[in-house]
């Protein structure tokens, strides 16, 4: 059987030429019918929360219930609720000054959005994704990840039970299926996932000319001044670090803190474990790795740093044995100074690992993240001004949290994406209804002269030279 063949590959084939039909022959919808797909969004989060909680913990193995209404149900919440109430404002012209006539940007819908969304946060980023594609009033296809099934069949059932397939479809299949739906011809794509992955998602959708927005995370480097509070910053650090057990885009991958406070970040770094966790292996609040294999693959970071002589500092508070465990839990582990030839230092970690980096001098912090590839996030800890002014003017990156991790992106009003390694593009709140719209320019032409047209006069060319100078 061919891969055209495959029943969810025709499915989907399907689903698009429904929904570009629906989108070509009904009206644009209005302000107003973008609303009531935000109340149908929202009502149909609260309605299922608890089976949201429940597929996500057993996709996880064990994932903190409270983490999951926080991220997956409270933040698209939040986030569709302010979007709701912008949308009639984002949808009106923007005036632009012209010399001859009355010119505007009207902003016009693309038609079919096809989003595909990783497995970390199952629920919440196909939300966001669709917060994002419904406000600027285009219909939507979700590929859900292979590694969520318990979600996939969920999200399946309720938006089925909630929206039309002309208006939201969910598809559902492994890697081959996903390939296939990176190959539709949409009119915009948005996939978030792996640096490794966005190139292959980015060569199907060529094949279509479709524009594409990725979300593709990276290294997110966090730096701690001399100005820091050492305290502070390792407790916001280790928090970060460990939510939802470090399997978040955003998390701080590596650790730069001057050489002479190495000891006492650590000693605060283990604290800072301790008063979150007081226990690991059966406390409900700390996540499970999310399959073997991405348990076996942070494993066999620790081997291999291990073996090239690596100071691992296990962070355990109650000394507990894992080894009979039932899910994939894994003790917080901080490495000292490990190797940049190391893949730890190489890969997206995307487990509860931190490399910490000791550093003598500011320039040598940004020497190193400037010879690396762009990341996600970048985090700042300190007081001074012109040190963070140095940071934030000689590096790039896709956004910047200065004394935490991560919050950038949980301000609506900030656009969200990476840049190079780290993806293209920016969606969420406003950023995303101008990203999934066409800002399309219209000039209603005023009647007048037109020195373009001949015959060319002498008056017209008087009239040239006139222009023409400094």
């Amino acid at each position: 059987m061919s891969k055209t063949e495959l029943p969810e590959v025709v499915r989907m084939r399907g689903l698009l030429a429904l929904q570009r039909t629906a989108y070509l022959s009904k009206d644009i919808w209005t302000a107003e019918q973008r609303v009531e797909l935000f109340n149908r969004l929202i009502g149909m989060l609260v309605e299922y929360q608890q089976e949201i909680v429940d597929a996500t913990a057993a996709d996880f193995g064990h994932r903190s219930h409270d983490l999951t209404r926080i991220i997956d149900v409270l933040g698209p919440l939040s986030s569709l609720k302010k979007t709701r109430a912008r949308i009639a404002e984002w949808m009106q012209p923007e005036q632009r000054a012209a010399d001859r006539g009355e010119a505007w940007i009207q902003y016009q819908p693309l038609g079919v959005v096809g989003i595909v969304t990783a497995w970390n946060f199952p629920v919440g980023m196909v939300i966001q994704g669709l917060a994002s594609a419904l406000s600027a009033g285009n219909r939507a296809m979700v590929k859900v990840s292979e590694l969520n099934p318990k979600c996939a069949e969920l999200m399946q059932r309720m938006f089925s039970a909630t929206f039309a397939e002309d208006e939201i479809a969910i598809v559902t299949g492994d890697a081959e299926v996903g390939q296939a739906f990176c190959s539709l011809p949409f009119d915009h794509l948005l996939f978030t996932g792996a640096s490794s992955v966005g190139k292959h998602v980015m060569r199907a959708a060529a094949e279509n000319l479709v524009p594409v927005t990725l979300e593709l995370g990276g290294k997110s480097p966090t730096i701690v001044s001399r100005s820091a509070d050492l305290k502070s910053a390792a407790s916001k650090i280790m928090a970060g670090k460990l939510l939802n057990a470090g399997q978040v885009c955003l998390a701080p991958d590596h650790v730069f803190v001057p050489e002479e406070s190495m000891e006492a970040f650590i000693v605060h770094a283990k604290a800072a474990v301790a008063k979150l966790y007081p226990t690991l292996k059966d406390n409900p609040d700390y996540t499970s790795v999310i399959n073997n294999r991405h348990f076996q693959r942070l494993q066999g970071y620790l081997d291999e740093a291990r073996a090239a002589g690596v100071e691992l500092i296990e962070v355990n508070p109650a000394q507990e044995d894992f080894c009979d465990q039932l899910h994939h839990k894994m003790i917080p582990t901080l490495l000292c100074d490990p190797g940049d030839e190391l893949k730890i230092m190489q890969d997206e970690i995307f487990g509860p690992l931190l490399p910490i980096k000791p550093y003598s001098h500011m320039r040598e912090v940004v020497a190193y993240i400037n010879a690396h590839p762009r990341p996600l996030g970048l985090y700042y800890f300190g007081s001074d001004v012109a040190e963070e002014q140095f940071v934030l003017e000689r590096t790039v990156s896709g956004g910047v949290t200065i004394n935490n991790v991560a919050l950038h992106a949980s301000v609506d009003s900030l656009p969200f994406g990476g840049v190079g390694n780290s993806g293209m593009g920016s969606y969420l709140g406003r950023q995303g209804f101008v990203t999934f719209s066409h800002p399309k320019p219209v000039l209603r032409a005023a009647e007048g002269p037109d020195i373009t047209r001949p015959p060319f006069t002498e008056q017209v060319r008087q009239m040239i030279d006139a222009m023409i100078k400094r």
